[in-house]
């Protein structure tokens, strides 16, 4: 196992994600580690961690589907829509709610739809956060964002509460979702307990608990490599010239990069020379142009 790459957390509920960051740069012994995507205190699962200079990487795990097992509470609406908050609104309609109707609300908010953001979020209203504005008291006006909800599973229908399971597109709150249904349903909601499963391909059940990372447990099982991490990605194999000449912060021509004619316009790609991460890049026109150097190369095959 190199110094650099990712380490796959299972985050309990309780501490924040940059908690969670801290242990990490005690337990490892380095500095550089932050995460690729947060999870709120109430909330556990899978945190991607970029350790070393593979921190460089962690805006390229931004866009990956996430999967998260979820429970709503039918009947009771909070202020911040999930346990953390106060209780706004309740309703004891919950009791006429028919699993038959439950699938139909569920089916209903699947597909790309145009989701709300909670007011009670990282969103920027007028430069500032809206979770900040909302605790002032103050009218927070928020613009529907597009998302996808490929996935919406009824796992169990113990009323008052609905346990899911959901597979979505990056930006989507599962807070919202359990706000919509209720609102689907005509009885108001929030989100009781949240878990996330999965980011893209990686899996909680990898992950080493945030205890055994403390006490120092091997951390192999758990480990990506940066060119594991960054599998989702195009990449590109390069010989030893056009490394230098990518280190150096040239843009080779399309033509001289074997197998980077099929690359997307903009689209991130990852460099790779003898298996180790040379660059990523990105396809402007017919140049390769480097975007995250590695001088010295990070391994991909530890």
């Amino acid at each position: 196992m190199s110094s650099s790459g990712f380490l796959r957390v299972d985050k309990p509920i309780g501490p924040t994600s940059h908690d969670v960051v801290r242990i990490a740069r005690r337990a490892l012994s380095e500095r550089r580690v932050g995460h690729a995507g947060t999870l709120d205190p109430f909330a556990s699962g899978l945190l991607l961690l970029g350790v070393g200079p593979a921190t460089r990487l962690t805006e390229y795990l931004g866009d990956l589907d996430k999967s998260y097992e979820a429970v709503a509470r039918l009947g009771t609406v909070t202020s911040t829509l999930d346990p953390e908050g106060e209780v706004v609104a309740t309703s004891e309609d919950w009791r006429d709610v028919t699993e038959a109707r439950l699938l139909d609300a569920l089916e209903s908010l699947t597909g790309s739809v145009d989701q709300l953001p909670p007011s009670y979020s990282a969103k920027k209203v007028d430069g500032e956060r809206a979770y900040r504005k909302a605790r002032r008291g103050e009218t927070v006006e928020l613009t529907p964002a597009r998302i996808t909800i490929h996935e919406l599973e009824l796992l169990s229908w113990s009323p008052p509460d609905v346990s899911f399971r959901v597979r979505c597109s990056t930006g989507t709150y599962v807070r919202a979702i359990a706000r919509d249904l209720g609102e689907a349903l005509g009885v108001g909601g929030h989100l009781t307990r949240l878990r996330r499963t999965g980011i893209g391909a990686f899996d909680v059940r990898d992950a080493i608990a945030v205890e055994d990372m403390e006490r120092g447990a091997p951390l192999a099982g758990a480990w990506l490599t940066p060119l594991d991490a960054m599998a989702h990605l195009p990449r590109v194999e390069v010989d030893e010239a056009i490394t230098t000449r990518l280190i150096h912060g040239q843009s080779p021509d399309i033509e001289e990069v074997s197998g980077s004619e099929g690359l997307d316009e903009g689209r991130p790609a990852v460099v790779v020379s003898r298996d180790e991460l040379v660059c990523v890049g990105r396809r402007e026109g017919d140049r390769l142009r480097p975007s995250k150097v590695f001088s010295s190369g990070l391994r991909g095959g530890e």
